[in-house]
């Protein structure tokens, strides 16, 4: 058994579609405006995991979403081969930080805004 798809729900799907491929630089699996389907997956790993952009269109969503951004917690984890250089990347296209890396014995994080009402969690172990 593999996880073949996994959701983050997300203000507006168009608009994350296009924060997630143009910023982010995933790619495109699927993309239905008339569904408000989208969904992409990472260049790294062309045969891998699709992510569902979900809309929070119901109550329950909404106040997930709201809640876990609230109390400061990533919504997903993107795994990175260097934080420090991504940081850096994001950074110079806009993306706002909510602190710089850091490392402790985990690993190396940082975490941003993804302008569609989440924590995102880079993280490099």
């Amino acid at each position: 058994m593999r996880i073949k798809m996994c959701s983050v729900h997300v203000k507006d799907p168009a608009d994350a579609f296009d924060f997630y491929t143009k910023i982010l630089g995933f790619d495109e699996l699927m993309k239905a405006p008339e569904a408000e389907l989208y969904i992409v997956r990472s260049p790294e790993d062309p045969h891998g995991v699709g992510l569902l952009l979900e809309p929070t269109d119901t109550k329950v969503a909404k106040t997930y979403q709201e809640g876990i951004a609230r109390l400061g917690l990533p919504a997903i984890v993107f795994g990175s081969a260097d934080v420090a250089a991504e940081h850096k990347r994001l950074v110079a296209l806009g993306v706002r930080f909510i602190a710089a890396p850091t490392t402790d014995v985990y690993g190396t994080t940082a975490d941003f805004d993804d302008t569609c009402g989440n924590i995102i969690r880079l993280h490099q172990d």
